[in-house]
């Protein structure tokens, strides 16, 4: 018997808002912050929510503000002049992007979607500017933020260049598995689907579904209702 068929959602416990129902537009919910440095040290700015599949900004659109993510999970996309896309990086809760704005850069140089539901907190140039030559402390972590972000999409590229597809699906899944707080192993209790991992990892969903009932079957992650990733995934890494 051939193994069996992933579904294509990899569906975790929905939260209260799911079982409620929601609007699809994206809605202000005020002001406040996470709690972490940034989310105290940060000026005054306006929280958005967007649900999975929303487009936060766009390729090519006035850049006027530095995005910090509070909760959720957001993909950088780019495409070429040609048309073809890809997907730079997956950013979670803690992590800014449109940046570059504070730099001059006029426009987005790349567009971030949301991949589950998300908090979003918007700050203008000129704020975050302010904050970045006034707080000494704020400075030196958020460029301490922004190389190790560097260092983190080198190493994406790194994996794309040289690994094998399978190696990067199990890179991808601990990534996603650890976004959580503390950098600790957590069900991945959002809805991802495998298209999206596909994406994620440069390739196509028959490879994706097949790897991921090899993780299961070699006792790498579990799902049933929600995907599990434990840390011995990361024996594939090493092979």
């Amino acid at each position: 018997m051939g193994l069996m068929e992933v579904p294509e959602r990899l569906v975790g416990c929905p939260t209260k808002e799911e079982t409620r129902g929601s609007s699809m537009k994206p809605r202000e919910r005020g002001i406040s912050g996470p709690n972490s440095f940034f989310g105290t040290a940060l000026p005054a700015r306006k929280i958005i929510e967007y649900e999975a599949g929303d487009t936060i900004i766009s390729q090519g659109e006035e850049c006027s503000d530095v995005h910090h993510i509070e909760e959720g999970m957001v993909k950088l996309t780019l495409v070429s002049h040609r048309g073809r896309g890809g997907v730079l990086g997956i950013l979670s809760a803690g992590d800014f992007f449109g940046e570059s704005c504070i730099t001059g850069q006029s426009v987005y140089l790349t567009s971030a979607v949301a991949l589950v539901r998300s908090s979003v907190s918007k700050i203008k140039r000129k704020v975050m500017l302010r904050l970045v030559e006034n707080d000494p402390e704020a400075s030196k972590r958020f460029i301490n933020y922004l190389l190790t972000r560097n260092l983190r999409m080198e190493q994406n590229l790194i994996d794309h260049l040289f690994n094998s597809s399978e190696k990067r699906l199990a890179r991808t899944l601990l990534l996603l598995a650890r976004s959580g707080a503390g950098g600790k192993l957590s069900p991945i209790f959002e809805k991802i689907s495998q298209d999206t991992l596909a994406e994620m990892v440069g390739t196509t969903r028959s490879r994706i579904n097949f790897f991921m009932n090899k993780f299961r079957k070699q006792g790498f992650i579990h799902y049933n209702g929600g995907l599990t990733v434990y840390n011995s995934l990361a024996r594939v890494l090493l092979d």
